[in-house]
């Protein structure tokens, strides 16, 4: 997709690139993220109107530390360099970077040496979030301090002449209050953006290259049941109307009443058709134990191209294969955006295999979830639906560690819909990112009415998050937590025990699997 402007991320290995990204598309400018190892052609041919130079874990003297292959700074384009980027900025420009007498991570009060452009609007002082083991100790000639903490005497620098700036702090995690301002500075006022990212603008500029893609031939739109391949199918038809076919398909591995419910949105609020495939069968024989994951995933995505070939052979104009990949799917799947560890294939982005004979079309592989949502309440889909948690690609099959049995889903399906329901009935629902139940491959003795019962061991999951890179586990009432266990324990057949996740991610992930 073309972008009239667009603010480069050069990704250094930091956990937090994702949000750099994210919250500059807040501000209401395109941001994406690229290798720090990109070519200067390849950068110069984005035209960005500003580079931010992310953090890193590595030392920037140290021997393989990360630096670009090229004089990043040459460009003419104005550079905020964030911690590691900071010391990128000294180490290449002729200062000094040393480890830190004392490391420095957690919050910190930032006094502002100089508020005229960076750090306008932040006041005398504001809290920032510091993740730093070294830091500068001479600044490169032309540079000036604009602003320190107790521990960082140099904690803001700029050189105006060059139009470059580097903060020792993290302006893009919620730690730092005011980070957006300082990021909000830098993309409208430095690097002169207009603010016109958002779910309209992406609305019309993808219902042209979706036209421009497809001309004349027909899309088979994969539509799991979850947000995101409900607003690619809405935008399809948006663009292409009666050329876009929506199949559905029954994994067997669905939450409870998942295949109707998808049916009768589309029928009901968009008179557009959906093929119903029942592919329970398929699917459940070809997992049969299996218990790798990253084998189930695979298999998954395997089996579900395989009976959209079946389908599209219904239709004698399809082409393309849409379905709905986010950008965190791509950059978790493969290290292509940076040096960051491969954590998990996404069945919709690892799991294709090459003889596939349909093009993709992926039209939110650039969005967050936030905004793919944002979209789909643009699209007219209905608060409700948009507001869903997340649902993972291969459904209840990675809720259901070890191998997957039908016996398995159904004790799963009947356990994730009472606590979603006690989660609605309290309130709770729209201030969790994401709920769901796990059935592990465990099973405890318990006592029931006097008899000795053996039985499988649910575990519920609960999280916080604003766009699934990082997540808290949600604090639930415990008497609500009490309501919960009893109910399903009395109500499935299958569980005598219950129990509660407190992981956060990092270091565990959302999802079991």
């Amino acid at each position: 997709m073309t972008h009239s402007q667009r603010i480069v991320v050069l990704d250094f290995g930091s956990q937090y690139t994702q949000l750099i990204a994210r919250k500059i598309r807040e501000v209401g400018v395109y941001a994406e993220i690229h290798p720090y190892s990109i070519e200067r052609e390849q950068l110069e041919a984005l035209q960005p109107q500003g580079i931010v130079l992310s953090g890193g874990p590595q030392s920037v003297y140290a021997e393989g530390a990360p630096h670009p292959s090229f004089d990043v700074f040459a460009l003419g384009i104005p550079v905020l360099g964030i911690c590691y980027g900071l010391q990128l900025i000294a180490w290449q420009l002729g200062g000094s970077v040393d480890k830190a007498a004392r490391r420095e991570f957690g919050r910190a009060e930032l006094t502002i040496d100089d508020d005229g452009d960076l750090l306008k609007g932040l006041g005398s002082s504001t809290q920032v979030w510091m993740s730093h083991g070294d830091h500068l100790t001479a600044i490169p000639q032309g540079f000036d301090k604009i602003g320190h903490t107790a521990n960082a005497d140099i904690c803001v620098v700029r050189n105006a002449e060059r139009r470059i700036w580097g903060v020792q702090f993290h302006p893009e995690v919620h730690h730092t209050p005011l980070g957006t301002t300082v990021l909000r500075n830098f993309v409208i006022d430095i690097c002169g953006c207009t603010p016109d990212w958002n779910a309209e603008s992406f609305i019309e500029s993808a219902v042209r290259s979706i036209q421009e893609t497809v001309g004349n031939g027909g899309v088979i739109c994969a539509l799991s049941g979850g947000v995101d391949s409900t607003v690619t199918a809405v935008l399809l038809h948006r663009a292409i109307g009666k050329q876009v076919h929506c199949i559905h398909v029954d994994s067997g591995l669905m939450r409870q009443g998942e295949s109707e419910q998808i049916v009768s949105l589309f029928k009901e609020h968009f008179q557009l058709s959906v093929d119903l495939v029942d592919g329970s069968e398929l699917f459940l024989s070809r997992l049969e134990g299996v218990d790798d994951p990253e084998k189930k995933r695979k298999i998954i995505g395997g089996t579900f191209i395989d009976l959209f070939e079946v389908e599209a052979k219904k239709f004698s104009d399809a082409k393309f294969l849409a379905q709905g990949t986010l950008y965190p799917d791509v950059i978790e799947s493969v290290s292509i955006k940076g040096p960051s560890q491969t954590i998990k294939t996404h069945h919709n982005v690892g799991g294709l295999p090459d003889r596939m004979n349909l093009s993709l079309i992926e039209p939110f592989r650039e969005l967050f979830k936030d905004e793919v949502r944002a979209v789909g309440k643009a699209l007219g889909i209905p608060d409700w639906f948009v507001e869903r948690h997340p649902f993972p690609g291969p459904g209840l099959a990675i809720r259901i560690p070890g191998a997957v049995t039908a016996e398995k889903a159904n004790i799963l399906r009947k356990a994730d819909a009472i606590y979603i329901e006690e989660i609605r009935n309290a309130g709770l629902y729209n201030e969790i990112w994401q709920a769901f139940a796990v059935l592990l491959p465990v099973k405890t003795v318990g006592v029931m009415g006097d008899e000795r019962t053996y039985e499988y061991v649910c575990a519920l999951r609960a999280v916080t998050s604003t766009d699934g890179m990082t997540a808290d586990w949600y604090p639930f009432p415990y008497d609500l937590l009490a309501t919960i266990s009893s109910r399903i324990i009395n109500e499935v057949r299958g569980i005598n025990r219950v129990v509660y996740d407190v992981s956060s991610k990092p270091p565990a992930t959302i999802e079991w699997e």
